[in-house]
């Protein structure tokens, strides 16, 4: 049975920290993604300027040196009383500036530093606090509704939890509204309950992130199945070992693979103001990193890892229809409905349909973007082009066969 309540994506710490003022070499070059993603070239085209991500998370410090100007505080509503922002596990912080951090002083660097932050504090499973602060503290679910309702284009979840028909409605609202929603599936990999993938990465209308190291394995950590849609750097990564906030220490989590992802999207929807959720979306699964067909995507890697830099640097990229969305066939309906009411009368499976191991629909598989190319069967090694060189994604872990699952199975 899942757990009793939401929580966040496990960040397992090494015990050695390392101090943000220590200089950059001691941090940035630790953020071994960052050359490979050549995010230098990208920045030339889009630093994810006039972007705003709503991080819903344990709270965002503002006051780190690579979040200084970059936490939209006063943003976040007032009328719904959930406007403590204050971070309680320094999880989220750490969230925030792999998406949007500037670096300053040797800190985290986001990739998208150009983009703003609006930070929601949620309670967690765990969440210890007194009876006021608790009250404005909204649960994941009144989050996400309140994100919905602002002019932020993306929503990044790092966390997991129980299913429950508010989250459910609220990612159906929240889609209605044209948001991009990206979440962890989760660090259960391994041992007991392998391959869980957790809510809300399961619903419908959410794009399941899981997590890479730096020779381009998925991780044994990350959770597998029919919900993963993309991979990202997720371990060997710097993160706050608490909420001191006064060392970093290296860190692995599907977490931090959503907010690498996020930031990506925040890089092509700031080049690209005018497309649609759909429009970003589609660019992020059509010019994944990937070997295999793009109608049939890896339950381990999904459509591949992502790569904003392919969409950045061809202005002749056509991302297709505006209000057709490319996983239609998993959502079991368009990801960006017209309304609120017609989003909630679409054609969506309920959570007790999507409970863990069933599709995200009952309609079979999806092709993103037509690709013709044929599946090259199963097999271990899934090969990635990141720049001029060739990369490797492997499917870690002794034994295990790779099964390009098709969302139909």
């Amino acid at each position: 049975m899942r757990a009793v309540g939401a929580v966040l994506g496990a960040l397992a710490v090494v015990s050695v920290g390392f101090a943000p003022n220590a200089g950059a070499d001691d941090v940035q070059s630790k953020q071994w993604y960052l050359d490979q993603m050549q995010v230098h070239e990208m920045w030339k085209v889009s630093t994810g300027k006039g972007v705003k991500v709503a991080v819903i998370d344990s709270g965002v410090n503002p006051n780190t040196p690579s979040l200084k100007g970059q936490v939209l505080v006063d943003e976040v509503p007032k009328a719904v009383a959930y406007h403590s922002t204050v971070d309680y596990d320094g999880h989220g912080t750490t969230m925030a500036e792999l998406i949007a951090g500037t670096g300053s002083g040797g800190s985290l660097q986001g990739l998208a530093p150009g983009a703003k932050i609006v930070p929601y504090r949620a309670a967690f499973e765990g969440f210890k606090a007194d009876t006021a602060e608790k009250k404005k503290t909204p649960k994941p679910w009144q989050a996400i509704r309140a994100a919905a309702d602002t002019d932020a284009k993306i929503i990044s979840m790092s966390f997991g939890g129980f299913v429950s028909p508010q989250e459910e409605e609220a990612i159906k609202y929240a889609a209605s509204k044209g948001k991009l929603m990206v979440a962890a599936v989760g660090n259960s990999g391994t041992g007991k309950g392998a391959g869980n993938i957790d809510y809300p990465a399961a619903y419908p209308y959410v794009v399941g992130i899981a997590a890479v190291n730096s020779s381009f394995a998925v991780t044994k950590f990350s959770s597998y199945g029919n919900f993963v849609d993309l991979v990202a750097p997720g371990e060997g990564i710097p993160g706050w070992c608490d909420t001191a906030f006064r060392t970093y220490c290296d860190t692995a989590g599907t977490s931090s693979a959503t907010a690498i992802a996020s930031a990506s999207a925040a890089l092509i929807w700031s080049a690209h103001p005018n497309w649609t959720v759909n429009q970003v979306t589609r660019a992020l699964i059509d010019t994944a990193s990937r070997s295999w067909a793009e109608n049939d995507p890896s339950k381990y890697a999904g459509y591949g890892f992502v790569r904003p830099r392919m969409v950045l640097e061809n202005v002749k990229y056509n991302a297709g229809p505006a209000n057709v969305d490319p996983l239609a066939k998993e959502n079991g309906g368009d990801l960006l409905a017209k309304s609120a009411s017609s989003s909630s009368a679409a054609s969506t499976p309920s959570a007790s349909a999507t409970a863990q191991g069933q599709e995200k629909s009952s309609t079979g598989g999806t092709s993103a973007a037509g690709s013709s190319a044929d599946s090259s069967g199963d097999s271990n090694t899934l090969w990635i082009a990141l720049g001029g060189a060739a990369a490797v994604i492997l499917i870690a872990g002794a034994g295990v066969a790779v099964t390009r699952a098709r969302r139909a199975r």
